[in-house]
């Protein structure tokens, strides 16, 4: 007992050696915690206080299609171009509810086409009515798109514009509506919820319904769509059930009916199954159409008397429990056919059939998702002709855009991320780039290659390309990124290069690791049984090879003239001579005094190495004096590094100059002489500041580039 009590003590005050205490840490935890949120969510009231509310909003009315879009909508849109074709970016689709941690990236056509068939469904334009089927390959986002809406729908019912309300019934402990101590009262001792957290609204009834709503929209002012609220159908068995007895009993006074009504705030969530469900294809032989529309409680029988009471039966299937919001199926399409004919009442009448009981009004978003090869097997089977009639097929392809793909694995595998292993520069780029250009079709046009096709989609100009012939390339590519190496194969890849036995020595990898791990699971991938598919994809890899060696030996010939002072003598020389040549003067040499011709060897130099031909030449030195007079005119100094054609220019023509004097072939030697290895360790160090190297991948560039020189490789970018 004595050690207790001084435990206690000790976690009352301070900890050991300064460290908190117990009641610090539950004021931390209070500190975090929104006690006035929580009462909100937790509202009760009457009827008639709910009926104040929607006086006051009626927007809290609102179905549940029109409930999602508003929540899409709610985070606000980005618009922009791309080839002169509108796009709209959802911010939803960000993740703004977890930080990004299912953020979707590079699939805005696919979500346009999503939000737009919301969109129509909050209009009340038939699309309500039609399962949503997310179809493309494996690993391109469909099911992070399902649980984002049902993430974003859930944190919406949070918010005061996304609130919502459902109600239980007052009764006794049997939950009959039995006489208290006046006959004409019935006892409100205990609260039973409707089980389908339906709105209470649908208590009202039948004829006096149209007026309220009538009121209702009247009032009604939607933000992001024209849709007029409807409350639809009849309360679930149970309500119903209650509704009729307390009619009953109080000889069809509606008022004293509902003084039995507590009506409720509710806030959709998943784990709590309100308002968002979640199907998911078992064995045949262990599940039934029950798991979507309930079953008879059978322990309850006894004490109803009747399996058709509905007070005996559990309206807690997906299908019950999703009411008023999303109802996700998995893999909707290797469902058995009886799960199917229960969906087609849900979509087309929004009614489900629970057994033994009349068809139930329900109010919520189907969605599923499939895979292509199942699709086709739909497609084929003329016995589900009515389920196809009923759906509304949206593909979502891969990423066929090279920076999109890349933050798909920064968010794993980014800065800060991993902890104590370097990954080196462009090791993300160069598995995003393998991985893209095995999703994108052969090139029709002549002289066009696959790399070239991707940097063109990735934004990058081409001479010869405009943004019309850059769309043209899109719309003749029908079914580009249907295709491909999915994103999970190059995860799972660059995981096992992280985890190897020399990531684990040098603290780091390279993309050499993670080309020749994506290389090697190409004999086993369980996906790709096609040899000549196989034998294409290591082609590529080739192809992604080279574009790297080229990235990085220009990377290398950028650490080698970053000399600012040396650049910026260069291009003052070459201004001076090209003010002189436009001008028609001489240029005075500032060692001998005498007045010269301008420097054509220099200025062509310098031109050379950003292809201008002789012919252009004139045309590009006048562009050049025509820039420097516009700064001028704007008060603006021209600098080495203003104009990024010249700038490339200077540095090519620098590195040229250099090369030789730091002798970078002499690397691959075993020996240095200490003039030289100081030249290579500046350069080093920039390649660490300047383009996010370490001590041992900056060595290891260096290195390899030294090789390719060595070899006399001296392709330039």
């Amino acid at each position: 007992m004595q050690e207790y009590r001084a435990y206690q003590g000790r976690g009352e005050g301070r900890g050991e050696g300064g460290g908190v205490g117990g009641r610090d840490l539950a004021a931390a935890v209070e500190s975090r915690l929104d006690r006035r949120g929580f009462q909100d969510h937790h509202w009760s009231g009457t009827f008639w206080e709910y009926l104040d509310i929607c006086a006051a909003n009626p927007g809290v009315a609102r179905n549940a299609y029109q409930r999602l879009y508003d929540a899409i909508m709610a985070q606000g849109v980005e618009k922009y171009k791309v080839f002169k074709k509108d796009v709209t970016r959802y911010r939803f689709f960000a993740d703004p509810f977890e930080d990004g941690a299912d953020a979707i990236y590079g699939l805005d056509s696919a979500l346009m086409q999503l939000v737009d068939c919301l969109r129509a469904a909050a209009e009340g334009y038939g699309t309500d009515k039609r399962i949503l089927l997310l179809h493309g390959p494996v690993g391109s986002s469909k099911s992070t798109m399902a649980r984002l809406l049902k993430k974003g729908v859930e944190a919406y019912s949070r918010t005061p514009e996304g609130a919502m309300y459902s109600f239980s019934w007052l009764l006794d402990e049997h939950c009959e509506v039995a006489p208290g101590a006046s006959a004409k009262e019935a006892l409100r001792t205990h609260a039973f919820p409707c089980p389908m957290h339906e709105d209470p609204l649908v208590l009202i009834p039948r004829e006096a319904r149209e007026d309220v709503l009538a009121k209702m929209n009247a009032a009604y002012k939607p933000k992001h769509h024209g849709g007029r609220l409807r409350v639809v159908g009849d309360p679930d068995p149970f309500c119903r059930k209650v509704y009729e007895d307390l009619m009953r009993f109080y000889e069809g006074d509606w008022r004293k009916a509902m003084e039995h009504v507590r009506v409720r705030r509710i806030v959709l969530s998943e784990k709590d199954r309100v308002g968002i469900g979640t199907f998911q294809p078992k064995d045949e032989k262990n599940q039934d159409s029950t798991e979507l529309t309930g079953d008879i409680n059978y322990r309850k029988i006894a004490v109803y008397g009747s399996d058709s009471d509905p007070r005996a039966f559990n309206f807690d299937g997906e299908l019950n429990i999703a009411n008023r919001g999303v109802c996700e199926f998995i893999e909707i399409l290797k469902l058995d056919v009886a799960f199917l004919y229960d969906l087609l009442g849900a979509t087309q009448e929004h009614t489900i059939k629970p057994k033994k009981f009349a068809q139930t009004a329900i109010d919520e978003v189907i969605l599923g998702h499939t895979n292509e090869p199942e699709y086709k097997r739909l497609q084929s089977n003329e016995m589900m002709e009515a389920f196809r009639d009923r759906t509304i097929k949206i593909d979502v392809p891969y990423n066929i855009r090279l920076d999109d793909e890349v933050r798909i694995y920064e968010k794993t595998f980014g800065p800060g991320r991993i902890q104590g292993i370097h990954i080196a520069p462009h090791t993300l780029e160069v598995a995003a780039m393998w991985a893209v250009l095995t999703r994108l079709e052969e090139p029709k046009k002549a002289g066009l290659s696959l790399l070239q096709k991707l940097k063109l989609y990735n934004g990058k100009s081409i001479p010869g390309f405009t943004e019309d012939s850059v769309r043209e390339l899109r719309e003749e590519a029908h079914r580009e990124g249907m295709n491909g190496i999915s994103p999970r194969y190059v995860q799972d890849k660059v995981s096992n290069a992280l985890v190897s036995r020399q990531a684990l020595e040098d603290k780091g990898i390279n993309p050499f690791m993670v080309m020749n791990e994506l290389e090697s699971g190409l004999s086993h991938h369980s996906l790709l049984s096609d040899e000549n598919m196989r034998k294409r994809y290591r082609e590529l890899l080739s192809v992604v090879k080279e574009e790297y060696e080229d990235i990085i030996k220009g990377e290398v010939q950028r650490a080698i003239s970053a000399d600012e002072d040396a650049i910026r003598r260069l291009c003052a020389n070459y201004i001076e001579n090209v003010r002189a040549y436009t001008q028609k003067e001489r240029v005075k040499n500032k060692y001998t005094g005498r007045d010269e011709e301008p420097d054509e060897r220099l200025m062509r130099s310098i031109e050379e190495k950003i292809d201008i031909p002789d012919s252009r030449k004139d045309d590009f030195r006048q562009e050049i004096m025509n820039y420097i007079g516009a700064l001028a005119l704007d008060g603006k100094k021209f600098e080495y590094n203003t104009n990024a054609r010249l700038y490339r220019a200077l540095e090519l023509k620098l590195f040229e100059d250099q090369r030789d004097t730091i002798k970078l072939k002499n690397l691959v030697s075993s020996v240095v002489d200490d003039e030289t290895q100081k030249k290579i360790d500046v350069v080093k160090q920039r390649l660490i500041k300047n383009f996010g190297y370490n001590e041992t991948s900056a060595t290891d560039v260096l290195n390899y580039v030294a090789s390719i020189f060595a070899r006399g490789d001296s392709k330039g970018r």
